[in-house]
């Protein structure tokens, strides 16, 4: 069992990989498996998609899932990983503050060292309220915990576009105020924007990327320190399924599994 001594320093050099230097890259998992194949692929770290999580579990996307059915599989991950593992805890899984403070004990409880926290539609002093509860429940811990604030202003079209970049800079400056260590970003790519970002943001800043965004080193350029690919991945692999079924049933061809990992290779990733 890892312990809290052994998680802040875990926590800590997590939180040295950010910088725009060489942004950290996070090709985000959602079960054992994937998360041993990030490993291997050589990550320097492990991050959870909250929306493929909950997919391979049986659940939508968006605060549906189980607290302890999410906690359960981080600590799958974390222990499956030697490198830090980040997990997506969507909206904090609590009905309020106090409830979110409950959910980052279990999530060091399960071995991971950060967290993704959304705002969503909630009014930006609630979740402060959110993330304040966070950091006390991780410095209750003697953790560290990197606290990754989502805004979710261009993801959901909050307010008006010409005020969108002010109150995205409004809402991280009150996040990092109650203990958040980043600010994430989804939703935004185009280069002008993300370089307001990142000068405007005082932490090291995240975006979603995905097969239309600049490459990691053109963000790192713009003053990004982390991109993630989010949901991608997992969605990539589900339209694998997709393909392959009805390639078989309309045609009896098997095409779409060409590039499959080897089972062999797969395997062998999950003996250890």
């Amino acid at each position: 069992m890892t312990t809290n001594l052994e998680l802040a320093a875990r926590a800590t050099a997590f939180a040295r990989l950010h910088t725009p230097a060489a942004p950290l890259a996070l090709a985000n998992a959602w079960d054992v498996a994937s998360a041993r194949v990030v490993e291997a692929a050589g990550a320097a770290a492990v991050a959870t998609t909250s929306a493929g999580v909950a997919w391979s579990l049986g659940a939508p996307d968006g605060d549906a899932l189980a607290r302890d059915r999410a906690l359960d599989l981080i600590a799958r991950v974390a222990a499956a990983v030697s490198v830090p593992v980040t997990a997506d805890i969507e909206g904090g899984f609590g009905a309020d503050a106090a409830g979110v403070g409950e959910t980052v004990t279990g999530v060091l409880a399960a071995g991971a060292v950060g967290i993704n926290i959304e705002d969503g539609n909630r009014a930006p002093a609630e979740h402060a309220e959110r993330l304040a509860a966070a950091r006390a429940a991780a410095d209750a811990a003697g953790v560290p915990l990197y606290i990754n604030a989502r805004v979710d202003t261009y993801l959901f079209g909050l307010g008006e576009s010409a005020t969108r970049l002010d109150e995205t800079l409004s809402r991280a400056a009150a996040y990092l105020a109650a203990g958040a260590t980043g600010v994430f970003v989804p939703g935004v790519t185009d280069p002008a924007t993300v370089a307001e970002l990142a000068k405007g943001i005082d932490a090291p800043l995240n975006v979603l990327v995905g097969p239309a965004a600049p490459s990691v080193a053109e963000l790192g350029a713009l003053g990004v320190a982390r991109v993630s690919l989010g949901s991608w991945v997992a969605e990539a692999a589900y339209a694998v399924v997709r393909r392959a079924t009805e390639e078989l049933l309309a045609g009896g061809t098997y095409g779409a599994l060409a590039q499959a990992l080897p089972y062999g290779e797969l395997n062998a990733l999950l003996k250890g």
